[in-house]
């Protein structure tokens, strides 16, 4: 049964689930979701890994918190870490999109924290000028029209062609989810990602295997970008879902299960340090 947790951080109460057991595996979502995007990784993974699932600040059962930049975000997840595994410990951190770049800002700080670190459908670059163009008129519109009519048309757009002729019903119950986002935590997280600075030193230098996840038609992380960046490691572990964009952990759910099972496993086999 999963655990559901509080942590009072800085008096803001920040929601997580602890599920299963072994190795500890920290999964962090994306912007415009919560931890229940990982359900069916969750679910599988399970009976072999002990799996910590935050709500990240202003997302699902989370409070905002006073540093709402992907930096501040790192260190929630450091105090989340903190909270549930002993000092000795090392975790394996796989970040989805925005949670991507925090698990990068985390790896840049807190590199021995780490027996594995994972980008799913997530880079290490910057945001690009045209970017956050894009992203300053999304704040615009969401402080015109709300969160849930931003929403609508951003999260839908974030799956491939293939997905929105073949899975329609489901895409529609996952917008149908987002009616709970304030306006307030939206902009927030596109003001981080705006500032946030590039970290491929940090892939250059990560002392564990790297994960990386492409999705075959994703505009907001292109496989272009991804297969630039898989190279930087001294291990690297990549792989392409030809049908996804950019929710690939719902677009080929068994695929992407796989995918992570065995690098969770391989990383575990030859890393002593995890508990």
């Amino acid at each position: 049964m999963p655990i559901e947790n509080r942590l009072n951080y800085h008096g803001n109460s920040v929601f997580y689930r602890v599920v299963g057991n072994g190795n500890p595996v920290v999964l962090l979502h994306g912007f415009g979701e919560d931890g229940n995007v990982w359900n069916k990784q969750v679910e599988f993974l399970k009976d072999k890994f002990q799996l910590i699932v935050p709500d990240l600040p202003g997302s699902g059962e989370s409070e905002m918190i006073e540093d709402m930049s992907i930096e501040g975000l790192a260190e929630l997840t450091k105090a989340v870490i903190d909270k549930e595994m002993p000092p000795t410990s090392r975790i394996i951190l796989i970040g989805h999109s925005m949670g991507g770049y925090i698990s990068l800002a985390f790896a840049e700080k807190y590199a021995d924290y780490l027996g594995g670190f994972g980008l799913f459908h997530s880079t290490a670059y910057a945001d690009s000028d045209e970017k956050k163009a894009t992203r300053r008129k999304g704040i615009e519109f969401i402080n015109q029209h709300g969160a849930f009519e931003f929403l609508k048309t951003a999260a839908y757009n974030l799956f491939s062609p293939l997905s929105k002729d073949k899975m329609r019903v489901l895409i529609d119950e996952f917008i149908g989810s987002l009616h709970n986002f304030r306006a307030e935590a939206l902009v927030s997280y596109y003001e981080a990602m705006i500032k946030r600075p590039e970290r491929i030193d940090v892939l250059k230098k990560l002392p564990v295997p790297v994960l990386f996840i492409a999705g075959k038609y994703d505009n907001a992380a292109p496989l272009s970008d991804v297969l630039e960046q898989c190279r930087l490691p001294e291990i690297s572990y990549f792989h392409v879902l030809d049908e996804s964009g950019h929710m690939g952990m719902m677009e080929e759910t068994e695929k992407s299960n796989r995918i992570l099972n065995d690098y969770l496993i391989n990383v575990s086999s030859f890393n002593p340090n995890l508990e």
